[in-house]
């Protein structure tokens, strides 16, 4: 199977028309003048330097990327698509030129590829999966093979809705859990690459950014903190109460390791022989714990939690709403709703 892109009209596809009526697709960047000169991706990434300086090296690399996709690796045949929202339409079409730079073809998007529109589709009749490829915010994407398929079966059918005539009711009904099984599924998986891309977050933090940050959390939780002054801390980083002076129980005292390497027994016998009674201990170790240190923890006579990587992303998620400005400003988070 050939290759199908799918390229946006612009911000909420304000461009829509133009590409429909102009039998066109285009992107912006237009500062860059014609690229036509340019060879390699690295050459690409070189120009977006020089004409973006502002630019971070994360976002020159996946601007090069697409810009050098459209204008290097789009083919004459390829197929392309382009999504209309307000009709809830795909309009699938043939390139049929090379890349041409055309500053007042269409609007603010100078890098163009002529387009023969064959049909379109209507996004209600796809698959949860396939929704959920083609609903990426990025301005091209490669469309994969499963996706391609599906498409092309749907234009050829025609079908526009969710429930034609001809389809049988017990068909609609099986169609619909399957679908809502595929969300439940891509829900999990958007969950999952949040909680990674929120210990990404975490993990840059250098370690007094990391001390704040904690004791930001407990804030969140409903104490009030006191962080340790540089220099000797006896293994006390962070001190947490209701009252945060520590003469209201429980008195929480908190430890933050914020390092590679799990912390062992050792370490963890080490703090708790610190901690006197009526105290209560938070060890955070950002590398991990062995067993013997869970082990240790297990057996300790005066209670105490760890709290790794995975567990401190836990509770920015549980409680990140009630976090304070500086805390948010330390790990700044958006939070995304999803369809009952």
């Amino acid at each position: 199977m050939g290759n199908m892109w799918l390229v946006r009209a612009g911000e909420r596809a304000y461009l829509i028309d133009e590409f429909i009526e102009k039998q066109a697709v285009a992107i912006g960047w237009e500062e860059l003048g014609n690229i036509n000169a340019v060879k390699t991706l690295q050459e690409m990434k070189k120009l977006l330097k020089v004409t973006y300086p502002e630019y971070k090296d994360g976002k020159i690399n996946i601007t090069a990327g697409q810009i050098f996709r459209f204008a290097s690796e789009f083919k004459i045949d390829d197929l392309v698509i382009t999504y209309n929202p307000e009709e809830r339409l795909y309009y699938i079409g043939r390139i049929h030129s090379n890349y041409e730079y055309k500053p007042d073809y269409i609007t603010d998007q100078p890098h163009i590829r002529r387009v023969n529109w064959e049909g379109t589709v209507s996004r209600d009749v796809l698959s949860a999966s396939a929704r959920n490829t083609l609903g990426s915010i990025m301005t091209i994407i490669a469309i994969p093979n499963d996706v391609q398929k599906e498409l092309l079966k749907q234009m050829a059918t025609g079908q526009a809705g969710n429930n034609p005539s001809n389809q049988p009711i017990e068909s609609v009904k099986a169609e619909t859990e399957e679908q809502a099984e595929e969300l439940d599924l891509i829900k999990e998986d958007v969950i999952e690459k949040s909680n990674e891309f929120i210990k990404d977050k975490i993990i840059k933090l250098d370690w007094r950014e990391m001390q704040k940050f904690v004791a930001g959390i407990l804030r969140g939780m409903g104490y009030r903190t006191r962080i340790s002054p540089d220099g000797p801390d006896r293994g006390r980083d962070i001190i947490a109460s209701p009252d945060g002076l520590g003469l209201e129980e429980p008195r929480i005292i908190v430890e933050v390791k914020h390092r590679e390497g799990r912390m062992g027994s050792n370490q963890i016998r080490s703090f708790t022989g610190g901690l006197r009674v009526g105290d209560r201990g938070i060890y955070v170790s950002t590398g991990g714990f062995t067993k013997e240190a869970k082990y240790e923890a297990e057996r300790s006579n005066i209670p105490l939690s760890l709290i790794d990587l995975d567990l401190l992303a836990e509770l920015v998620t549980q409680y990140y709403d009630q976090f304070d400005s500086e805390t948010r400003t330390l790990v700044p988070l958006r939070k995304i709703y999803w369809p009952l």
